[in-house]
């Protein structure tokens, strides 16, 4: 390991809410994604974050699949965004996004999105608009085409990639990523941070790392079942809802990730690891947030 880097072991962990808190209190959070297609990730997102602890939930996608999945996610409130006849996001789109954001705490952006222009364009938005911000799925692939995009980023971030889409972000071969998680998620960190903004990069797999270039949480939950579609969208949203929250984006990471590996455990003791699939962890969420909660 990079003798810079400093090894963090534990998790810090939310406090007990007061009894006259209101929902505002604890965030709302912004998904956006979706494509003709790939409706359930946005709502897989956007059900985790609200079983993170998030006050509101609320996702913007494609107006032609914007129905379909608010069915999926009664609990938040929705966004039609102009979208092209293929039902992905038309050019327009970015500029909607800016104006609803206005009223956002935190957004999390990529989940079921696909690639291309106008994608490009709402990923650059996000980056411009200086909230909380993570990343994932199509949100990293539209961002390995954003030329510097580093220096696009107004506010705090964090990246959540697997070894693939870390491999486009870095143009490393997946092979010498695997071979070197700690460190080479550390670089990256490093190498994508400006001037004193957090960004931390989740680089997922067994045993997720979790740096932000000078600290390195790896993660001791989690199993093979959770191999299996939408299991890295519930992360993006729990990142999320624990953002909205207040916590720092480091604390934050390092707490998605152990809740969400320790949810992938409850479920494969419940179901096994052959059939879990990623509804499972949104059930088990809450008994894991419990006991990270009571061990604290």
């Amino acid at each position: 390991m990079d003798d810079e880097l400093e090894p963090v072991t534990g998790v810090v962990t939310l406090r007990p809410r007061p009894r006259d808190a209101h929902k505002g209190d604890f965030g709302h959070v912004l998904v956006v994604g979706g494509s003709r297609g790939m409706i359930g990730a946005v709502a897989l997102a956007a059900n985790a974050s609200l079983r993170a602890g998030a006050g509101l939930a609320s996702f913007a996608a494609p107006a032609g699949v914007q129905p379909v999945i608010a069915g999926l996610c009664p609990c938040a409130t929705s966004f039609a965004l102009d979208a092209d006849p293929d039902g992905t996001f038309a050019p327009s789109a970015a500029a909607q996004l800016r104006q609803i954001a206005e009223g956002i705490d935190v957004l999390a952006v990529g989940p079921g999105m696909a690639v291309g222009p106008a994608q490009r364009d709402l990923v650059r938005a996000a980056l411009e608009l200086g909230k909380p911000l993570v990343l994932d799925a199509d949100g990293l692939n539209n961002l390995a085409h954003l030329d510097d995009w580093p220096a696009l980023l107004a506010g705090p971030a964090v990246l959540t990639p697997h070894p693939g889409e870390f491999s486009r972000l870095t143009n490393q071969p997946t092979a010498q990523v695997q071979a070197d998680r700690v460190n080479l998620a550390a670089e990256a960190a490093r190498r994508w941070r400006r001037g004193n903004r957090p960004l931390v990069c989740v680089l997922k797999g067994a045993a997720t790392v979790v740096t932000d270039g000078r600290r390195v949480y790896v993660n001791a939950t989690g199993n093979p079942g959770m191999a299996t579609g939408g299991t890295g969208d519930v992360l993006t949203g729990v990142t999320a809802g624990l953002l909205g929250q207040g916590l720092a984006p480091f604390d934050a990471a390092c707490l998605a990730v152990w809740c969400h590996g320790r949810a992938g455990d409850l479920a494969a003791a419940r179901v096994g690891e052959v059939s879990l699939i990623a509804t499972d962890l949104l059930d088990e969420l809450p008994r894991a947030m419990r006991e990270v909660a009571a061990a604290h």
